[in-house]
């Protein structure tokens, strides 16, 4: 039988060979009409089942696998067949599994081979079918459905991609991983194929998909808006032509100006000095300088000018000592460096007999640990230890922490 299959697949492909140029025009044309100088290629064609006569009166065509096949190869844009039967897939892949799992639960060894080589040719033509879908989809959509010449041509591309769209993923929502994960069981073949490759495909394109139909209604909206001013543009174009002597009034003489002549320039926004701006500072420096002092209380009175000189010297030095409590968790940390094992915040703080509140002892340590470099904090690990709060769900009482070095 494969032998069968194979001369006569070599025989159609030496026949679209043969012939190509009349094939190719067929396909440009939509049709082709015998006569003398082509009436035996078109007699073979005829017999090899590539072109087909739908009625007794019509011309010879190309067959639709045949076409599809070159619609396809060529990325020929007029090609907007979407197949959106997922459920006749499914039950296929369905099928050939359980065909498989008889031939194999029989151990015939050839029947199962075939019927899983069957199986391999489903899965991969269905994940490969679904993603050619949605190729001529994004086609569709980056050349704005140019194949059509009118807005409502457009519109009606998008209505219908977007139908197909939802058909897809009303298909795909069949898939229930977890009968086929049944149907597969143990066995690894089946697995691979009904469960992880079916999953990653269906993921990838359901994802796409989603993506897809909201470029689809952005595009809708977009044509819509563009039919809306085309009509508005048409019907004044209609009016004009309607009444040859409207001449528009003059808009500025009315009390109520129509919106669409009220476009004013918009205004500057209120602005004010950046204080904050290093850019500035000259010239505030000039503006502050430029300020004189008005004394309202002592108006009346003689103001007598002094001289007041400023000597800007550079400021002492000085120390801010160090928090004790901070310098405890300090040596706290170096205690657990030279030990070289976990200690535990409270133990360290009994068996140094520091008096520090237990409380602020582990804030303190936490503190410590959270603002040390993060080159130095790698080398420490902190755990918390306590239970959850028996009343209020999502806190966590802390009793105490640990410390050691990672």
């Amino acid at each position: 039988m494969s032998n069968n299959l194979h001369q006569a697949g070599v025989k159609l492909l030496k026949q679209l060979g043969r012939h190509a140029e009349l094939v190719m025009d067929v396909y440009l044309s939509g049709s082709v009409s015998e006569d003398e100088t082509n009436a035996a290629a078109i007699e073979k064609l005829r017999k090899s089942d590539i072109l087909w006569r739908p009625e007794a009166e019509q011309e010879l065509r190309l067959k639709r696998s045949v076409r599809a096949l070159l619609e396809e190869a060529l990325s020929d844009e007029r090609n907007r067949q979407i197949d959106s039967n997922v459920g006749s897939s499914l039950a296929s892949i369905k099928t050939l599994a359980a065909h498989y799992k008889e031939a194999r639960h029989n151990i015939d060894y050839a029947a199962s081979e075939a019927y899983l080589a069957d199986l391999s040719e489903h899965v991969y033509s269905f994940a490969d079918g679904l993603r050619y879908s949605i190729r001529v989809l994004w086609s569709r959509i980056n050349n704005e459905f140019g194949y059509v010449g009118t807005i409502n041509a457009k519109i009606r591309e998008n209505e219908l991609a977007q139908s197909q769209v939802t058909e897809l993923l009303n298909g795909l929502e069949m898939f229930q991983f977890s009968e086929l994960g049944e149907i597969a069981g143990d066995i690894r073949e089946l697995r691979k194929l009904l469960v992880t490759t079916l999953q990653e495909t269906l993921s990838d394109c359901t994802q796409e998909l989603s993506v897809v139909q909201g470029r689809l209604l952005e595009l809708l909206g977009r044509f819509r808006q563009i039919r809306g001013r085309t009509r508005l543009l048409k019907g004044w174009l209609l009016y004009t032509d309607l009444h040859p002597d409207y001449s528009p009034a003059d808009h500025v003489s009315h009390k109520q100006l129509p919106v669409l002549f009220n476009c004013a320039e918009a205004l500057l926004a209120p602005a004010s000095v950046d204080v904050h701006s290093t850019l500035y500072e000259p010239e505030l420096f000039d503006i502050v300088s430029s300020i004189k002092r008005i004394d309202r209380l002592h108006a009346g009175l003689t103001h007598v000018e002094q001289d007041i000189t400023l000597s800007l010297s550079q400021a002492e030095d000085f120390d801010i000592p160090d928090n004790p409590l901070k310098l405890a968790v300090d040596e706290y940390f170096c205690a657990v460096i030279d030990s070289g094992k976990s200690q535990s915040a409270l133990e360290y703080l009994d068996e140094q007999a520091l008096e520090w509140d237990r409380e602020s002892w582990l804030y303190q340590v936490i503190c410590g640990y959270e603002g040390l470099p993060e080159e130095h904090r790698q080398y420490f690990e902190l755990e918390a230890i306590g239970e959850p709060d028996p009343v209020y769900s999502g806190n966590f009482v802390i009793r105490d922490v640990e410390l050691w070095l990672a």
